[in-house]
């Protein structure tokens, strides 16, 4: 791997904390550095590719492979609904679900 060197200006305060963390991780200021530098690309990377996932999706779809989902299979044991979440009889319909029955979306 081609390595290359890049002089990094940083507050006093926030070299010290990195100069803690390294310290506490037990690892070379410059491998937490690395690592840190690593872990921000990959979440804007991430970030990214949602994104896009976003934009390429079809919400109509979606929504009618989510409301065709577990039709007609009970729960498993452990994938039931904690109490306090269970629709309650007489409880109100959701806006979201409301929408979904305006815009004729099953």
């Amino acid at each position: 791997m081609k390595r290359s060197n890049f002089a990094l200006r940083l507050q006093p305060s926030l070299m010290e904390e990195l100069r803690k963390a390294a310290d506490l991780e037990g690892v070379a200021l410059n491998q937490l550095i690395n690592v840190a530098v690593a872990e921000k690309l990959s979440a804007l990377r991430t970030e990214d590719y949602f994104r896009d996932r976003a934009r390429r999706a079809d919400r109509a779809e979606t929504l009618r492979i989510l409301d065709r989902a577990g039709k007609g299979n009970s729960p498993m044991k452990g994938d039931e609904l904690p109490p306090e979440w269970q629709k309650k009889p007489g409880s109100k319909v959701s806006v979201s679900r409301r929408r979904q029955r305006k815009s004729g979306v099953k």
